[in-house]
């Protein structure tokens, strides 16, 4: 455990740090890359270019301060970092050179407030979280590596069918090379794909959940092509993934992660997604089909019509099928043809009157995924309706983990 005197320190000079925690993530990933650039193979660079890692990083060693006697509160977030971490390949011996560096861009930024006392202090902080992190990850290794159809690191994987679900998102079913037997997951969680793009110069990582329920012989992944827009440019890896790979072509992939699963329970379901968003709760949708098909589920999704609604066909096969499970479809844009066709249930976004509208019980289970804004609305609705902590529980497809900032 830390010393008084460097807990103090830390929580006293977390809200400076806080104040100038863009500044510190941009200069952080200055420094790391110009001492380190085969770390440009891990960091998700067009992240990168629009500051959303750097903004992230350094909201994380703010709470990490805030919260330094009490780690078990930010117990959610070091979950999905250190699931994160194992799915990249993060190691311990990375560590060191990441703390050496943090710790400078502090100084830099903040220049003789940064005094040598608060860099130690901190210093001694960030051993101190770097060890619970290391700790935790070697776990996971061992665990995913060990389980049935586990590995370490990336595993080679062929393409063995690609299906159009939207103008926008296309299906990637996986076998592995090998032939050998692959690993279960839990729903909601994800493959990490390591695209070695020709033309690039160094390796691209991205997170896709995957969308089918576990137990197939097969990995099915549900890609948005991400264009390029005013704010933004294209991705890299979504277009390579559309444009280029073909049936038969492989890909990198390292074992499912992630902390955001289906709970085991009997109690009514909720699954609300926008956009891309809907495809872990797919995932959880066919699970609970499968596995629980008297549960009571209620599917809500927000898209912009029906030209971008991904698994539209298959969703209202199922409410056919299953008189327990109630669809509610949100579109922003609808074209005249959804108008006339009846394709949607509500023109606009998903909101507190569509929740409240279709709250099937404050004893539910919710999950929801999809754009930030998009789920700071959700989360504030759900507050508002006094949903317990303990029920609600999301995905975020973005460095970005805390909602209620």
């Amino acid at each position: 455990m830390l010393d008084e005197k460097s807990i103090q320190i830390v929580q006293s000079t977390a809200p400076v740090l806080k104040e100038h925690s863009q500044q510190i993530g941009k200069k952080f990933y200055e420094l790391l890359f110009s001492k380190a650039p085969d770390l440009y193979n891990i960091f998700n660079q067009t992240n990168q270019k629009r500051g959303i890692q750097q903004e992230a990083l350094g909201y994380a060693v703010y709470a990490a301060g805030e919260h330094i006697t009490n780690l078990d509160a930010l117990k959610p977030v070091i979950e999905r970092i250190t699931q994160k971490h194992r799915a990249i390949g993060v190691k311990a011996e990375q560590y060191p050179i990441v703390g050496e560096t943090l710790l400078q861009a502090v100084k830099d930024v903040l220049g003789d407030v940064a005094t040598d006392e608060i860099i130690e202090a901190w210093g001694k902080a960030y051993g101190y979280i770097a060890d619970a992190f290391i700790e935790i990850e070697k776990n996971l290794y061992e665990e995913t590596e060990k389980q049935a159809g586990g590995w370490e690191g990336y595993r080679t994987f062929y393409v063995d069918k690609k299906a159009e679900e939207s103008e926008t998102v296309t299906s990637f079913y996986l076998k592995p090379k090998d032939g050998e037997k692959i690993a279960s997951y839990s729903a909601g969680q994800y493959l990490t794909i390591k695209a070695e793009i020709p033309g690039e110069k160094y390796s691209h990582i991205r997170h896709y959940s995957l969308s089918l329920a576990p137990g197939k012989e097969y990995y099915r992944i549900s890609v948005k092509r991400e264009d390029a827009h005013t704010d933004a440019p294209a991705g890299i890896v979504s277009t390579y993934l559309h444009e280029k790979v073909k049936a038969g072509d492989t890909l990198l992939a390292s074992a499912p992660a992630g902390d955001f699963v289906l709970q085991n329970n009997e109690r009514p379901v909720v699954l609300i997604s926008g956009g891309i968003g809907i495809t872990p709760m797919l995932s959880m949708l066919n699970t609970i089909m499968e596995e629980q098909p008297q549960r009571e589920v209620t599917f809500i999704h927000a898209t912009v019509n029906s030209q971008t609604h991904a698994f539209k066909d298959h969703v209202s096969q199922l409410v056919k099928e299953h008189s327990n499970l109630k669809s509610v479809i949100c579109y922003s844009s609808p074209t005249e043809d959804d108008r006339t066709s009846g394709h949607f249930d509500k023109e606009g976004f998903v909101d507190m009157n569509v929740l409240q509208a279709n709250l099937p019980s404050k004893k539910a289970d919710f999950y929801f995924c999809g754009p930030i804004p998009f789920m700071q609305v959700i989360n504030q609705a759900l507050n508002q309706l006094e949903i317990p902590k303990e029920q609600i529980h999301f995905e975020v497809f973005s460095p970005i983990a805390m909602l209620d900032e």
